[in-house]
């Protein structure tokens, strides 16, 4: 099996804790080797997944949002999940489908999601929505330059 870090948090289903996740994050994906770019599009898509939880997954009620950042060789991959408890990072792979840009935002959340702009910013993204919703984002750490007299000019690992 792949070797791994796996980092959890959760924090209040508050917007005023998006930023503490924004640092946490990027001191990962900074660690890691990424980019300044690449950790700006982290930035912004971990804070659309926060925002979306915080804005619709709890009315009154006092919630949290529970993330979790799987620290790969290769590649980084962020969990965020609307509903509390821990994961269990094989159950939730297992049980998880590719977003689709073609399914209506609604089906997957009353008000919309900032899904298109994560799915533009990260280079996979998957959703669960059986009990509450769970967002899988994935971001590759090299990308490996191709020869000029190649048609292609980049390709991921």
């Amino acid at each position: 099996m792949e070797k791994f870090d796996f980092i959890e948090m959760k924090v209040p289903a508050k917007a005023e804790y998006v930023g503490v996740v924004r640092l946490s994050i990027s001191g990962v994906a900074n660690r890691m080797g990424f980019s300044y770019e690449d950790i700006e599009d982290i930035k912004v898509a971990i804070s659309e997944a926060i925002t979306n939880a915080v804005t619709h997954a709890y009315d009154e009620e006092e919630g949290e949002v529970t993330l979790g950042f799987g620290v790969y060789e290769d590649r980084l991959e962020i969990m965020v999940a609307d509903h509390g408890g821990s994961f269990k990072l094989k159950e939730v792979k297992d049980d998880i489908g590719p977003y689709e840009t073609t399914e209506s935002v609604e089906n997957l959340r009353e008000g919309g999601f900032g899904l298109f702009l994560i799915d533009t910013l990260m280079d996979k993204v998957q959703i669960n929505n059986n009990s509450g919703v769970i967002v899988l984002m994935t971001k590759y750490l090299n990308e490996i330059e191709v020869g000029l007299d190649d048609n292609q000019i980049s390709t991921r690992q």
